[in-house]
């Protein structure tokens, strides 16, 4: 019998033989395809996906086993690198303490002209004829007769509008330009920083702990008493000595507020809800009214407090972080620059760093397709038509 099924094997027609081949394939194919389900449900399945992270996590820092297999006299020598680096880690902290010194002295150059700035935004200075020319830059020269039409427009608006003082709600629109600010401004806050006149960084003193200080000036307003509310971020330039290797530079280690003197039922961190209570014996209801916290820029100066211990729950940290990149972010970027926020020249120059990237990849993708019609073997036509065996029955 087993030499009759071998002889039916080898007689075998070719045609039939290539039957076999493709229900074989078309099986692997629909296991493939259940495979393929299976994972893609275990994938949405967020205890799966928590398990699987946990798993991750753990791997985080782990070694590789290369260390271990080093030999004890390399090991030797890769602990002498590593106790290098430690003195590198605090020399770098040292480099990091003189650069602040550095930004203490151009602090005060720069600070005259930020006062100026001050003045013209808030109508102290009236800048001189010679102190308004600005020569544009060849893609914003206009035609005569763009210039022409552009200042019968102006005209016509000075005419309308009574004469403005200053450069209005300047920082305001500043803080409108910038997404990393504008996410933290309320309908309700937009009235009172239309009032906001500057904003000055203040480093801390020579010899003292390094820290700065944000203060933020007020004109009188209606909102509160306070003409100017500060906020100071304190920094550490010096690696833990637990985890020396972690060092990259100063850190923000903690920030503190100001008290908000507000003006009776102006407090826009606060609102207050008005919510039914039914008794549970009698069946009554009453009406208790209760004062909550109220999303609002303004609760940028009462950060959350950090213990003595240092732990503090998810949300701290999470608001703790976007604040140290808040105020990091105004100090490096906003004063500075203010006048390029303003117009959003500032921002259109960030805009094109992520253009550039975008055209680099769809110029890839271009040279791929060129690639791929230079190519003496490449015939669309056959991508365009799969192979036989490739179509469904």
């Amino acid at each position: 019998m087993a030499d009759l099924d071998n002889k039916d094997q080898t007689e075998m027609d070719p045609a039939d033989m290539e039957d076999v081949e493709e229900v074989e394939e078309e099986e692997t194919g629909e296991d493939n395809s259940k495979a393929h389900q299976l994972t893609m449900q275990m994938m949405q399945n967020p205890q799966i996906l928590a398990a699987l992270q946990e798993r991750l996590d753990g791997l985080v820092g782990s070694p590789s086993g290369y260390m271990e297999s080093l030999p004890k006299v390399v090991k030797r020598r890769v602990n002498a690198l590593k106790n290098l680096q430690v003195k590198c880690a605090h020399i770098e902290a040292k480099f990091y303490e003189e650069v602040h010194e550095l930004e203490r002295k151009y602090a005060a150059l720069y600070q005259p002209l930020f006062d100026k700035r001050s003045d013209i935004v808030k109508a102290a200075y009236e800048p001189t004829d010679e102190e308004c020319e600005w020569k544009p830059d060849e893609e914003e020269e206009l035609t005569e007769e763009m210039k022409e039409k552009a200042k019968v427009e102006e005209e016509k608006k000075d005419e309308e509008k009574e004469d403005p003082k200053g450069i209005p709600e300047f920082w305001l629109t500043v803080f409108k330009n910038v997404d990393l600010l504008s996410e933290m401004l309320q309908e309700h806050d937009e009235p009172i920083l239309k009032h906001l006149q500057d904003i000055k960084v203040k480093f801390s003193d020579a010899g003292q702990p390094m820290s700065f200080t944000l203060e933020f000036y007020f004109e009188p307003n209606d909102f509160f008493a306070n003409t100017v509310l500060t906020k100071t971020y304190k920094m550490r330039s010096e690696p833990d000595e637990s985890d020396p290797f972690s060092f990259d530079g100063p850190e923000i280690m903690g920030c503190t507020g100001c008290t908000v003197d507000w003006i009776k039922g102006k407090n826009v961190t606060l609102k207050t809800i008005k919510k039914k209570q039914k008794h549970k014996g009698r069946g009554t209801v009453r009406t208790v009214t209760k004062t909550v916290p109220n999303d609002s820029f303004f609760n940028f100066f009462s950060p959350p407090e950090v213990p003595e211990s240092g732990e503090l729950d998810e949300d701290s940290e999470a608001v703790l972080a976007a604040d140290f990149e808040i105020g990091h972010f105004i100090r490096e970027r906003i004063v500075p620059r203010a006048v390029l926020y303003f117009t959003g020249e500032a921002i259109e120059d960030d805009d094109d760093d992520y253009d550039e990237e975008g055209e680099e990849a769809d110029d890839e993708e271009g040279e791929e397709e060129a690639d791929e019609e230079n190519d003496p073997d490449y015939e669309p036509k056959k991508d365009a038509n799969p192979p036989e065996e490739c179509k469904q029955q």
